[in-house]
């Protein structure tokens, strides 16, 4: 199979991509098919003139993900048209695949553009379609639909850069652009002296900014592949909360899995993140976030990763691990739940 992993883009997520990407290319070339690691925003060279030779290079693109968040105005100074969010050729290379691998992560990977795009030039590729991208990139959208399907969210509100000044939701608060992913601009908040600043840093990132009451419980994530539950995974990190540093520094934080928390537990989040799953109306697979108060027993809803982290040790090979499946076999089944999209 001819296979396109597209990852890069203009996200604060870049450097993660890229570490998907290239973990993604190698498991897939050692099984067998032919892959072209393309680059959204960069693309090829502007004399490229054999598609064909970008599915037979050999290059894998990797790199560590830093501590530092990737400086996207220097990315968008390596190409003069940086307005353009596909580079050069990189449809040409999409629509010479039989399917797209996407590695991308945060907005341009995850809000629904990339995929409509694909849609238009009959291209195929993984993970869910436009709609049910979007829906679970916009938090204000997901919290009201998860709402809708009876399930908890935190207490929150949207503050816009131009708009009124901000309801208190009390103190600690969690402030976060509102279509934002990897905890980029995210903090917690415990004085209104400390708020303003968290408000300034995410608005660097959106006009809108999700602040949401903050709910001290366990962090729980579960995997969803074509609408079923993976095992449970409980994050733990040493230090401080689960920002974009302990998300990615190896050491900085425990991912239990499966999760110690007890079957009935278990049961009730992957229930909980089957329900949030098709509440966004996603296809494919998907990456559920969620908070266990212990004591209520109640499951909040965080968010819907559309395109979870994919490096050989991401949450969801994590999990897929657990169930028995190498890395290499859960891309390939990856794609495999992603053609039933194509199913007529």
């Amino acid at each position: 199979m001819k296979i396109c992993v597209l990852y890069g883009g203009l996200s604060g997520e870049r450097d993660v991509s890229l570490s998907s990407g290239s973990g993604v290319a190698r498991a897939l070339r050692q099984r067998g098919h032919r892959v072209a690691l393309t680059d959204l925003f960069l693309g090829y060279e502007n004399d490229f003139e054999n598609i064909d030779a970008a599915f037979t290079a050999e290059g894998d693109g990797c790199g560590a993900v830093t501590e530092n968040i990737p400086d996207i105005e220097r990315v968008k100074s390596m190409r003069p048209d940086s307005e353009v969010l596909f580079g050069p050729h990189v449809m040409e290379v999409c629509r010479a695949a039989d399917i797209v691998f996407m590695a991308l992560h945060g907005g341009d990977g995850e809000n629904g553009r990339v995929q409509a795009a694909l849609d238009i030039n009959g291209v195929r590729y993984t993970g869910a379609d436009y709609l049910g991208s979007a829906l679970a990139m916009n938090k204000q959208l997901s919290k009201t639909l998860f709402r809708a399907a009876g399930l908890d969210v935190p207490q929150g509100v949207i503050v816009r850069r131009d708009g009124p000044a901000p309801q208190s939701v009390g103190f600690p608060c969690v402030v976060k652009p509102c279509s934002g992913g990897s905890s980029v601009g995210t903090n917690i908040v415990h004085s209104a002296e400390d708020f303003a600043a968290a408000l300034d840093e995410a608005f660097r990132y959106e006009d809108a900014v999700l602040v949401e009451k903050h709910i001290s419980a366990r962090e729980l994530t579960v995997g969803v592949i074509d609408g079923r539950a993976m095992p449970v995974i409980e994050i733990i990190p040493k230090t401080g909360f689960y920002d974009y540093k302990n998300k990615y520094q190896a050491g900085a934080t425990d991912e239990l899995c499966p999760a110690p928390i007890g079957e009935a537990a278990t049961a009730k989040a992957q229930e909980t993140a089957e329900r949030a799953y098709s509440a966004l109306l996603l296809s494919s697979y998907a990456r559920v976030d969620m908070l266990w108060d212990e004591q209520k027993d109640i499951y909040y809803v965080l968010e819907a990763n559309t395109l979870p982290g994919m490096t050989p040790t991401s949450l969801i090979p994590q999990m897929a691990a657990a169930q028995g499946m190498d890395y290499g076999e859960l891309c390939e089944e990856l794609i495999r739940v992603s053609l039933k999209k194509y199913d007529t």
